[in-house]
């Protein structure tokens, strides 16, 4: 697949870098909000439209950015759109609101956005910066989802607010599932991240086997043969 098209932008995001199970960034809302699938969504989905506006306006203004500036100007771009972002959820979308809470104002400093403004952004024309951005939000959406969904189910039963596993009734003698209260809690978090991690890196080793490398090649730059970056080629030195 040929660099720098939407494309790649946008499989490199939600396969071969994702931020969640293979950079391992944005941990703080990724283990605070996914006590549910639908906070998972929520807050999945507000970090991509952050991430791909910044991305596109950051790439937009890389030659009139001077380096000496370049990440308070890069957090002032980033500020701008999660201040309409949550204006727009407090207005529209109460509940939403309510649930993230701290959360939204912190995407402001979240390593995923600023990571992939000075990675990428920067580096890069505005089209492929963009579908960089979709790409990244929309890998971080789909992890934060599944862990919010298995916390969910396992903590109380249900997915998306509707009761799945039947639950058990001790006063009518009536049988059924008994939630495992953990991982509702914050050690839940970290349980379900772990075998989700786990679990991609299984089918990552794998399709190497295969003579698949899912990781081949960051993004980030011209070649990994003269890129710095330890995430190349499967995380190991180039």
């Amino acid at each position: 697949m040929k660099a720098n098209t939407p494309a790649e932008r946008l499989v490199n995001g939600i396969i071969k870098e994702n931020p969640t199970f293979v950079l391992v960034l944005g941990m703080c809302p990724t283990l605070a909000v996914t006590t549910s699938a639908i906070n998972g969504i929520g807050m999945g989905l507000t970090t991509t439209v952050v991430l791909a506006m910044s991305n596109l306006m950051i790439s937009l203004l890389r030659k009139f950015i001077p380096d000496g500036v370049r990440m308070p100007a890069f957090i002032v771009v980033v500020a701008s759109f999660v201040t309409i972002v949550q204006m727009l959820l407090e207005g529209f979308i109460p509940s939403l609101y309510s649930a993230l809470g701290i959360y939204i104002p912190l995407i402001v400093v979240n390593c995923i956005i600023l990571g992939r403004a000075e990675a990428y952004a920067s580096k890069n024309p505005p089209i492929p910066s963009l579908f960089d951005g979709i790409g990244m939000g929309l890998g971080f959406t789909l992890s934060i989802t599944c862990i919010g969904a298995v916390r969910e189910l396992l903590g109380a039963g249900q997915l998306f607010g509707r009761q799945i596993l039947p639950l058990a009734d001790a006063a009518a003698g009536k049988m059924g599932y008994e939630p495992i209260t953990i991982f509702i809690l914050a050690p839940g978090a970290f349980f379900v991240l772990a075998m989700l991690a786990a679990l991609q890196n299984k089918f990552k080793i794998g399709a190497a086997k295969r003579g698949i490398d899912p990781s081949e090649g960051c993004g980030c730059c011209s070649g990994c043969d003269t890129c710095n970056n330890t995430m190349c080629k499967g995380g190991k030195e180039a």
